[in-house]
């Protein structure tokens, strides 16, 4: 018996979320956010939203981190 869960069909519809570091994630768009989470506004596939985070997140410091600088 497998526990691994079915892959998932590449049309899910997905948002793009971010956390109080400024750290970006992608979620599902039927479900509701995690605490600590906040919609960006940007929705796609998975593979649109990653794109997305991609453009937008430029530097992977935490934002605690850049403002201690």
């Amino acid at each position: 018996m497998s526990t691994s869960p079915a892959p998932r069909p590449a049309e899910d519809q997905y948002v793009v979320v971010v956390n109080h570091e400024e750290q970006y994630s992608v979620w599902f768009a039927e479900r509701a956010l995690p605490a600590g989470w906040t919609a960006t506004g940007a929705q796609g596939t998975r593979q649109e939203c990653l794109d997305h985070i991609e453009q937008v997140w430029t530097d992977l410091t935490p934002r605690s981190v850049r403002a201690s600088r």
